[in-house]
C-alpha cells in the first residue's frame, strides 16, 4: 500500500506537475509539437500568434490518427506569418522525435526550442531532447482528459524507467 501511495506521489509529480514545465519564453527560434495527440497542436498555433517564434515544427503528422488541422497545417506550410515545417521522426518515438529535431536545429542553426506536448509526457521528452539537443529549451505541457491518467501513468513509468536504465544516450 505504501509502495502504491509512493507511486501516486511520483506520479503526480513527474506526469502532472513536472518541474521541467514552463511558460515559453518571449522568443525562440521554434516551436515544436510532438506526435501522438492532437490536443497538442492548438497551443503551439497559440504561441505562433503570439509571434514567439517564426518557425513552427510538427513531428509525424501522418502518424497521429484523425489530425485534420494538422495534416491542413502542414500541406498549407505557412501559419500566421510563420514558416511550417512537418518532419517524419526517425525512428517513430520520442527519442526519434529529438534526435531529428537535433538535426533539424544544426541544419536551420535554431538555438533556443520551445517543445509542445501533453502534462504526462514533459519529464520523459524533456530528458531526451536535454540529451539530444544542445541549445536552450523549454517544455510546454497541455492537459489531457483526467480519466486517461492512470494509463499514461502506467505507460511513462515503464518508458521512463527504460530511459533512466537501459538507454542513456541520446
Amino acid at each position: 500500500l505504501g509502495l502504491a501511495a509512493l507511486w501516486v506521489v511520483l506520479c503526480l509529480v513527474f506526469f502532472t506537475w513536472s518541474p521541467w514545465q514552463g511558460d515559453a519564453p518571449a522568443k525562440a527560434d521554434v516551436v515544436v509539437v510532438l506526435s501522438g495527440g492532437r490536443e497538442r497542436l492548438p497551443p503551439a498555433l497559440a504561441l505562433i500568434r503570439r509571434g514567439v517564434a517564426k518557425t513552427l515544427a510538427i513531428s509525424s503528422v501522418s502518424r497521429t490518427p484523425h489530425w485534420a488541422l494538422g495534416r491542413y497545417i502542414c500541406a498549407k506550410r505557412r501559419y500566421a506569418g510563420a514558416r511550417v515545417l512537418c518532419f517524419d521522426a526517425v525512428p517513430y518515438s520520442t527519442r526519434g522525435e529529438a534526435e531529428t529535431v537535433e538535426q533539424l536545429a544544426i541544419e536551420h542553426h535554431w538555438s533556443r526550442i520551445v517543445v509542445v506536448t501533453s502534462d504526462f509526457h514533459v519529464t520523459r521528452a524533456h530528458l531526451l531532447f536535454h540529451r539530444c539537443y544542445s541549445g536552450r529549451l523549454w517544455m510546454v505541457g497541455v492537459r489531457r482528459t483526467w480519466w486517461k491518467l492512470p494509463v499514461e501513468w502506467v505507460s511513462e513509468t515503464g518508458k521512463l524507467a527504460y530511459q533512466l536504465t537501459a538507454q542513456r544516450t541520446c
